[in-house]
């Protein structure tokens, strides 16, 4: 950890081809400012990334990284943090990439309460693959594989989230740099998991849920005196689908995290050679 670190030092040489407004540039710029704001390095870092536009997040970023599976991200988030409970992990997706494919794994690792942040770039379409509707599209909304809208209510990753029993939800606009700055900031300092929902939109290919739309309907829950430790409170916000709602939803003070809680306290990254002890009884066992 460091107090020198500026947000920059988080920039790669690798520039973006992310489309030009793409919400992702915004969503990027607070994740590095609050790793530095936290006193996180670029040597300390660990960076995971799904597929899908906003998996080339840890080619953009200075930091360890891995461009994980379809999917998969959180596994290997949490299996970094297992490894190495003393860096920072920071797990980035995108709505499809976190709440399709990898719902699965979303409500595992929310409930597992693991010590990352998890970072998701809700567009609310499939960018990647030239818009298609995602889980979170709304369900009249129209594109090429589905003229006439999904018909299918959209999900609500804040409610799964909660359901699945997470410590930290919020949600941020990647427009409002400082907010999403600030929001993903107690995200990374949350002992457990920090769960950002961020409405990042695509300039390309979603021309219903854009800058405007946000900038018009977002209510920052800071400024409507929300308590985020009141539960009650927390489900009455998330629930609520007329609303789109920015900040900090629910956050368990008492939070312990997993691998405090199961001891998981050293370096187990560096494996020692030979087979433990009585492995080969084990095998021996069963083959």
């Amino acid at each position: 950890m460091s107090s020198d670190v500026r947000f920059t030092d988080f920039k790669s040489d690798k520039q973006p081809t992310w489309c030009p407004g793409c919400g992702d540039f915004g969503t990027m710029n607070g994740m590095m400012k609050a790793l530095a704001e936290t006193g996180n390095d670029p040597d300390n870092t660990f960076v995971v990334a799904g597929i899908g536009c906003s998996g080339k997040i840890g080619t953009y970023m200075h930091s360890y990284a891995l461009h994980g599976v379809h999917g998969r991200a959180l596994p290997v988030g949490t299996g970094v943090k297992m490894a190495r409970p003393d860096i920072e992990v920071m797990v980035a997706g995108g709505d499809g990439d976190g709440y399709s494919i990898g719902a699965g794994h979303f409500v595992h690792a929310v409930r597992r309460n693991v010590d990352m942040s998890y970072v998701v770039m809700d567009n609310r379409i499939y960018g990647l693959t030239k818009g298609q509707a995602s889980p979170t599209s709304r369900s009249d909304f129209e594109t090429s594989t589905t003229p006439e809208g999904p018909k299918q209510p959209p999900v609500n990753p804040l409610a799964l989230a909660l359901a699945s029993g997470a410590s930290f939800i919020a949600q941020s606009f990647a427009s409002d740099a400082l907010r999403h700055q600030e929001i993903v900031q107690e995200a990374i300092e949350h002992d457990g998991f920090g769960f950002v929902n961020v409405f990042s939109p695509c300039v390309t290919f979603n021309d219903v849920d854009t800058y405007d739309y946000f900038r018009d309907n977002l209510v920052d829950l800071e400024e409507e005196g929300h308590d985020p430790t009141d539960y009650e409170a927390a489900k009455e916000v998330i629930l609520d689908s007329d609303k789109e709602y920015q900040g900090v939803m629910y956050q368990d003070e008492n939070s312990v995290p997993y691998h405090e809680k199961h001891g998981v306290t050293e370096d187990m990254s560096e494996i020692p050679e030979g087979a433990p002890d009585d492995a080969m009884d084990l095998v021996r066992e069963f083959y």
